[in-house]
């Protein structure tokens, strides 16, 4: 069982930056491959990011390629988003997810087992 829970959303204006985290709990977080959903309003939720378990393999949707960093501590079982160049558009609540997958998989949510509780993330024009 693996619990995860998000944290670093706000308010910030276009052009700002926020660094997510997502503090798992559970002793195989580092055999999972992690990744990053968004969900705006009336949208259904989308693939942003993912990393795999050895941290050698990370995949981003199109939007936010060159903008948004991925990255993994797994020693103290932690991931993160880091999000630079915000956009109007970024805004949306931001999830958490663990699976045994890899990171292309994720993108279609295939092997996501767990899910955090989301973050707000709104980008002020």
């Amino acid at each position: 069982q693996v619990q995860l829970v998000e944290s670093g959303g706000g308010l910030v204006q276009a052009g700002g930056s926020l660094r997510l985290s997502c503090a798992a709990s559970g002793r195989t977080f580092s055999t999972y491959a992690m990744g990053w959903f968004r969900q705006a309003p009336g949208k259904e939720r989308e693939f942003v990011a993912a990393v795999s378990w050895r941290v050698d393999n990370t995949y981003y949707t199109d939007s936010v390629k060159g903008r948004f960093t991925v990255s993994r501590d797994n020693a103290k079982n932690t991931v993160y988003l880091q999000m630079n160049s915000l956009k109007p558009d970024d805004t949306a609540a931001y999830y958490c997810a663990a699976g045994v997958s890899t990171p292309q998989a994720m993108r279609a949510m295939i092997g996501v087992q767990y899910w955090g509780q989301g973050t707000q993330v709104t980008v002020s024009s």
